[in-house]
């Protein structure tokens, strides 16, 4: 016999799982209590924030594939923590969130804290479920762990009445995770794709997920070369594909570049590769016509729900990214006059990495170009959200061993929960975190975490004074307006080092590369404060410049 907690962590270690991110909570104690015996065998890491722990689950399963685990508490705990689970779900990484409620012999009065789950994570998860008797602890874990990692990966959420956790239940524990193979591309379905390659003179790759496993991406890309197609990344999966590969042309996504855009949009045919269509990556749905695109579609993906959810592919094949890769790569090559057209998006993309001076004390051009030389080939790179993020997603390149974390939610305070969690799973590699001043201050509090879990990565803070993102908006929307954006920030550096982070401030480019070293030999992480100027919020347009253009369109002096 064992009370509920207790089957609870042992069922989540059957299942493979070695690390838990979490915020307690009285309505928790029984796990909690059962945690205190799996030291080095299921660990929990200590967060200050439920959106921060939140963040590091999201993330965590976006790195290895396997469920990110998160714990927190009833009421505000499941309400802070929404926010990672609706980054997993735009993301499609798999998660599991466990969640305190009330006791079952409270349910229905709004006792203290009180949510229905089912309501407030119902359309935000793959699926919200309360567990009524311990009993049933195995069966809806397992359930629970299979859709997390199954078809569409992506998030669940499971409600632990305080009863329940605490009760004695007879069952035996899981003895392991089911054995489930991706579902494989039927044989005909391969050969009329093939059909289709071979009639298309402009076809394009546009690849995403993050449920590949090691090698499968290698077959794409083999077949990619042998055959001159370009292949574009949707919204921040480029890491997936090796940017040096003269078939990488960029991403899809925000701020998308014109010779991307131009790629999709004069594609004859496009093979969509285990992604869903998101806004981001199709310009508004203005780059394939819904519901029925100009191009012929391939959509290839492990869930049948995504294929003809936006639009109607020429062909649909229900399939696993790393089943397709598998029988991509027993393809013949699908020859054809198509070396102009895969060169023009390579070169138009190469291009794209030289850039002008930057009006800024500190230039992220030049800081970029840095990166790209002495970034290490398995570096791990993070981000959140803002003006930004344009440097880690369209400045640096991802080899084959790189990855980057970056959610296509746009959720602001992501990167730093997300390069912690990257430090926890693997320590030994060099995680750097960009950041904003604004998005910084989302999750800064977890500095903290990452100290305690001796997690400590390097973050640059591009510090600008400004909300960046909206305060372009602005300018192009309402010139000269400024209103909400403006912001000022405390001395970053001596707040790294009051959490025991190496700290300092760079005021100039050049100062940049000497600091960087520093901070990759730092033993305790390192927080860059870089003074970057609000007139360079884009590599290619002063906030000035932006300002002129919306006057002089509203017939106005600039």
């Amino acid at each position: 016999m064992r009370n509920g907690g207790q089957l609870l962590v042992d069922c989540l270690m059957a299942l493979g799982a070695k690390t838990c991110f979490g915020v307690p909570g009285e309505s928790y104690l029984a796990v909690l209590d059962a945690l205190h015996d799996t030291r080095g065998r299921l660990d929990y890491v200590l967060c200050r924030q439920e959106g921060g722990a939140a963040f590091m689950a999201a993330a965590w399963g976006k790195l290895t594939g396997s469920p990110g685990i998160c714990m927190v508490t009833r009421g505000p705990g499941a309400t802070n923590a929404a926010i990672g689970v609706h980054t997993a779900m735009q993301d499609s990484a798999p998660m599991i969130l466990f969640v305190g409620q009330v006791g079952t012999d409270m349910k229905g009065r709004e006792a203290f804290q009180e949510l229905d789950y089912r309501a407030v994570f119902g359309t935000m998860a793959k699926w919200a479920v309360e567990i009524d008797r311990a009993e049933r602890i195995p069966e809806i874990l397992l359930r629970a762990w299979t859709t997390a990692v199954s078809g569409r990966p992506g998030p669940v959420v499971v409600a632990l009445p305080e009863d329940m956790l605490s009760g004695a239940a007879d069952a035996a524990p899981l003895s392991g995770p089911a054995e489930i193979f991706e579902p494989a591309p039927a044989a005909a379905a391969m050969a009329r794709f093939g059909e289709m390659l071979q009639g298309a003179e402009r076809p394009l790759i546009l690849y995403g997920g993050c449920n590949w496993k090691p090698g499968s991406m290698a077959a794409v890309q083999r077949f990619a070369e042998a055959s001159d197609i370009p292949v574009v990344s949707v919204f921040r999966y480029q890491d997936q594909y090796d940017n040096f590969s003269p078939t990488f042309c960029g991403e899809a996504g925000v701020g998308m570049t014109p010779s991307v855009k131009a790629l999709i949009a004069e594609a004859d045919l496009i093979l969509a590769l285990n992604i869903r269509f998101g806004e981001n990556s199709t310009a508004g749905y203005t780059l394939l016509t819904v519901p029925e695109p100009n191009q012929a579609l391939v959509h290839v993906h492990g869930s049948d729900g995504e294929i003809g959810k936006v639009y109607r592919p020429s062909l649909g094949i229900q399939a696993g990214p790393n089943a397709f890769a598998a029988a991509l790569g027993e393809m013949e090559a699908v020859s054809g006059d198509r070396a102009d057209w895969r060169a023009r998006g390579r070169a138009a993309f190469e291009a794209g990495l030289d850039l002008p001076d930057l009006p800024s004390p500190v230039d992220m051009g030049k800081v970029a170009a840095h990166l790209r030389a002495v970034l290490p080939k398995d570096v791990i790179v993070t981000n959140g959200a803002g003006n930004f993020t344009v440097w880690p997603n369209k400045f640096l390149l991802y080899g084959p061993q790189a990855r980057l974390l970056a959610p296509q939610a746009g959720a602001m305070g992501y990167g730093l929960p997300a390069a912690i969690a990257a430090k926890v799973a693997d320590p030994g590699r060099t995680v750097v975190c960009f950041a904003g001043d604004g998005d910084f201050q989302m999750t800064s509090q977890e500095l903290a975490t990452a100290k305690q879990a001796g997690a400590q990565p390097i973050v640059l803070v591009l510090n600008n004074g400004t909300y960046g993102t909206i305060r372009a908006h602005q300018e192009r929307h309402y010139p000269a307006r400024v209103s909400g954006t403006d912001m000022e920030s405390p001395d970053f550096p001596l707040l790294a080092r009051a959490y025991g982070f190496h700290g300092e401030r760079v005021e100039r480019t050049e100062e940049f590369p000497a600091a960087f070293e520093r901070a990759l030999a730092s033993k305790t992480g390192a927080v860059l404060d870089l003074a970057i100027s609000a007139e360079a919020l884009t590599p290619r347009q002063t906030l000035s410049q932006m300002r002129v253009a919306a006057l002089a369109q509203r017939g106005e002096p600039g």
